[in-house]
């Protein structure tokens, strides 16, 4: 009875695991277009000539 218990918490830690995951590949994801933008804006303003 012990076994099956300990199956199931490592189950669902392991979906925990999984989504935490899935949240910071969302997270790292969207930072990485911010800091391509911000970085297209500062060559664009480096480079501009008046």
């Amino acid at each position: 009875m012990d076994a099956k218990i300990s199956k199931a918490a490592a189950g669902g830690s392991k979906k925990k695991w999984s989504n935490t995951r899935r949240r910071l590949g969302r997270f790292l994801k969207e930072q990485r277009g911010r800091l391509y933008i911000v970085r297209r804006c500062v060559v664009m303003l480096l480079c501009w000539h008046d």
